[in-house]
């Protein structure tokens, strides 16, 4: 069965899809691996480094495309490429489905089984190829370095001959994957760490990590099934506001991490909340790719709002790219290796699996996930 590993086209983008010791382990289950000549450059990976784990190297990009029964990617590929794979071929990647249409529709018309890593569900046997919490587990890292980067006071207390220097406060707003990195990363650099979300039920990690739990009472809320926070009301919204400003006014660095699967991103913090907020201190929006948690953020730019440093810079991982990608390859070669069939060298697309249920968005010409047609009412 012959995979064919892309190199990524998308403009900034310096995370690749595999990495040679996923090869290699690939390469050992019985597969063909072709890699696009260069795709490694970004993280310092070879050619030569793919071809000494048992790989080859292809350098026509639209032969590979032709050729290859699986297809691999980090980001979703160009509309213009997927009627150049052949009928059944299965690609997988990232989609973003759902502000995708034109994409899944040429994958249908193509006859192209379409997998979204994101839409991977949140079951224990899936976590190892959970690229969305590797992912953001890294963007939570990453969004306190910057927060730090752009403050300009240190975050540890400091006793010093000169004085006492006091920490710095972090509220981090949202207690995902991301968040939770957030939160130990801002403790271990020393900072006073408090933190926000939705769900009650986080509270005990919060603390776990030694961080100040901000409550506030918003009635009846929950999670989904796979563990995001579900959608608040617009009232709820208003008071969730109303509780965080205090702690936006305190803190030096606020960080927001809420974002709905599937939906823009929900504005929580408005431009009322930032000119409360002390001179010089800094937001770090995390949500910005999908419409920002924060009024006035701008994609891929830092601005300033009426004293306040508004970062809203896209793509976290990538700035750690060497390590998103040893991440990413990994959780991509647990796929491949979970649905692999070592009898017959092949990926079995069990269609009754319940990873495959809930990440496979185009099967034999037609619409397969039932989560994307009920949002988009195919």
């Amino acid at each position: 069965m012959k995979i064919a590993v892309m190199k990524e086209v998308h403009a900034g983008e310096n995370r690749v899809p595999l990495i040679p010791a996923t090869v290699e382990k690939l390469v050992k289950l019985g597969a063909e691996v072709v890699v696009e000549t260069g795709v490694g450059l970004s993280c310092r990976f070879e050619d030569s480094a793919y071809t000494d784990v048992g790989a080859t190297i292809g350098e026509d990009r639209q032969e590979l495309l032709k050729s290859s029964d699986i297809i691999l990617r980090l980001r979703k590929p160009p509309v213009e490429e997927i009627g150049l794979m052949k009928k059944e071929a299965l690609h997988i990647s990232y989609l973003d489905p759902f502000n995708e249409e034109p994409l899944v529709n040429a994958m249908v018309e193509a006859g192209v089984n379409g997998v979204s890593l994101e839409m991977i569900p949140r079951t224990t046997i899936a976590q190892k190829m959970d690229v969305l919490s590797s992912q953001a587990n890294l963007g939570g890292y990453i969004a306190v370095i910057l927060g730090a980067e752009q403050l300009d006071k240190i975050l540890p207390m400091m006793t010093t001959p000169a004085g006492t220097i006091k920490p710095a406060t972090v509220f981090i707003i949202g207690v995902g994957v991301a968040g939770l990195q957030a939160i130990a990363t801002a403790r271990r650099l020393g900072a006073r760490v408090e933190a926000f979300d939705t769900r009650p039920v986080v509270e005990e990690q919060v603390k776990s990590l030694g961080a100040k739990f901000v409550k506030v009472d918003l009635g009846e809320t929950g999670q989904t099934k796979d563990g995001y926070a579900v959608q608040l009301t617009p009232e709820q919204m208003e008071m969730q506001k109303q509780g965080m400003a205090k702690a936006c006014a305190k803190a030096d660095i606020v960080i927001t991490t809420a974002q709905l699967f599937g939906r823009p991103a929900p504005r929580i913090v408005d431009r009322a909340m930032i000119e409360q907020m002390k001179p010089g201190s800094v937001i770090v929006d995390m949500a910005v790719e999908t419409g920002g948690n924060v009024e006035g953020s701008e994609l891929d730019k830092i601005v300033e709002i009426a004293g306040v440093k508004v970062v809203g810079l896209c793509n976290l991982p990538g700035r750690v790219a060497e390590t998103a990608s040893q991440v990413y390859s990994a959780n991509l070669g647990n796929f491949i290796e979970h649905f692999w069939n070592k009898e017959t060298k092949q990926f079995d697309l069990n269609v009754e699996d319940d990873i495959i249920k809930g990440s496979l968005i185009t099967h034999n010409g037609e619409i397969f996930s039932e989560m994307y047609k009920s949002i988009m009412n195919k």
